[in-house]
């Protein structure tokens, strides 16, 4: 069985709570690895996404975030400035795993940060994360095998975004842990996340 290892990592969260939602787990296992992991939050109209985008990667320790102003749902009209923006941070810290959501997923924004990430991390292995409610299907053709403690990291950040917590189904910690558990199913183990692999690059 291959051992998850990367040194840096790049998650994109178009919006301020995607990233956890489809990575957070394995976003805990790379943390307890070693990795380095920064994490962009697109869009946050409100100041309360700011404030619970900060408390939830506070919980995973995360070594950097920026939290950026693309209008929701406009991210179309602001391609070039996002592919500017990460073919700079790729120009200068070169991470060895992307994270974004998949190229299946059918919201505008998620659509323009993978594809922007496509362009610009040309020498980086993009994994694409499961976010079900904007999949119509999903290839995940990649598994990662999760820890009981993964899991609840995974539903303490969540935890923290209590605006959204009684107004989206899929923040229900029995949704979220079947999600997991099924994943798990599929190769045999208790928990795992399903990604797509977008690119992958072995050195």
């Amino acid at each position: 069985m291959s051992t998850l290892s990367y040194d840096n990592v790049l998650a994109l969260s178009p919006h301020t709570d995607d990233a956890e939602l489809g990575a957070g787990g394995t976003l805990s296992k790379l943390k307890r690895s070693g990795a380095n992991i920064t994490v962009f939050g697109f869009s946050a109209p409100r100041d309360v996404n700011r404030t619970e985008f900060k408390a939830s990667t506070d919980v995973l320790g995360v070594d950097e975030i920026e939290i950026f102003d693309f209008e929701t749902r406009r991210f179309p009209s602001s391609r070039q400035d996002l592919l500017q923006l990460l073919y700079d941070y790729d120009q200068e810290y070169k991470p060895d795993l992307v994270l974004t959501p998949s190229t299946n997923d059918l919201h505008q924004d998620h659509q323009v940060v993978t594809e922007e990430a496509m362009r610009a991390f040309k020498s980086s292995t993009i994994f694409g994360y499961e976010l079900p409610w904007n999949n119509i299907h999903f290839d995940q053709n990649c598994f990662v095998e999760l820890e009981d403690i993964d899991l609840e990291i995974k539903l303490e950040m969540l935890r923290k975004y209590e605006s959204q917590i009684d107004r989206r189904d899929y923040f229900e910690e029995d949704y979220l842990r079947g999600l997991v558990r099924t994943r798990g199913v599929q190769i045999g183990s208790q928990f795992a996340e399903g990604f797509e692999v977008i690119r992958l690059v072995m050195n």
